[in-house]
C-alpha cells in the first residue's frame, strides 16, 4: 500500500499515514524513511527526536523557535491528542489560519508542521506518549509563543473540560498581540 500524504487546506503542513502490517503477533510499521517522506513531499533532515506524556485534558502550545525554526513531524504512540498548526508567518496568505488532526495509537497518523507555524497539542486520552521529530534543535532562549485559547484563533480544542496549561503558557500573548518583529516571515 505504502505511505498516504495528504496535503491540507494550508501549503507544507500534511498529514501521512502509514502502512500498518498486522497479523497475531501484532503489527510493524516504519515510523520514518528518508527516501519515502521525501517522494511524498517531506524532503527534510531531522536532528533532534524528542517524545514527552501528558495526562487526560492536558494542553502543551502554541510554541515555536523563531530564529532557530523547527519544522516537526509528530505522532502519537499511545493515547490520542488533538494537534493544532497555525500559520504565524508575516506576509502568508494564510496567516492566523489553523490546521488540526487527532493524532492517535490507533490511527498512527503522522503530522507534519513547518517552519513559521506554531505548534501545540490537547490530550484526550488519559494518558498520550507523544513523540516528534525536530528539523533544527531546541534552543531555550528562542522559546516563543501564541495564547493556545486565543479567541481570534477559536481553536475547537475539545470537550469542554478545563484543560491542565503550565503557568508559562497561560501567560502567553495573543496573536494579535505578538510584536511582528517576533513572527517568522513568510518565505524567511
Amino acid at each position: 500500500m505504502g505511505l498516504i500524504c495528504e496535503q491540507t487546506s494550508i501549503p507544507g503542513v500534511l498529514v501521512f499515514t502509514p502502512s500498518i502490517f498486522g497479523d497475531s503477533r501484532g503489527f510493524f510499521l516504519q515510523t520514518f524513511q528518508t527516501r519515502e517522506y521525501a517522494a511524498a513531499g517531506l524532503d527534510r533532515v531531522f536532528v533532534q527526536d524528542n517524545l514527552s506524556r501528558s495526562c487526560r485534558g492536558t494542553v502543551r502550545g502554541l510554541h515555536y523557535q523563531l530564529r532557530q525554526p523547527q519544522g516537526k513531524l509528530v505522532s502519537v504512540l499511545r493515547g490520542a491528542v488533538l494537534d493544532v498548526a497555525v500559520d504565524i508567518r508575516r506576509g502568508s496568505p494564510t496567516f492566523g489560519q489553523f490546521e488540526a488532526v487527532e493524532l492517535s495509537e490507533d490511527n498512527r497518523k503522522q503530522f507534519f508542521i513547518p517552519e513559521g507555524f506554531a505548534h501545540g497539542f490537547r490530550v484526550l486520552s488519559d494518558t498520550a506518549d507523544f513523540f516528534y521529530k525536530c528539523t533544527d534543535f531546541y534552543a531555550p532562549g528562542d522559546e516563543h509563543g501564541v495564547l493556545w485559547n486565543d479567541p481570534d484563533l477559536a481553536i475547537p480544542w475539545g470537550d469542554g473540560a478545563a484543560p491542565v496549561v503550565s503557568a508559562k503558557d497561560q501567560k502567553l500573548p495573543r496573536l494579535a498581540d505578538v510584536p511582528p518583529e517576533h513572527l517568522p516571515v513568510c518565505g524567511g
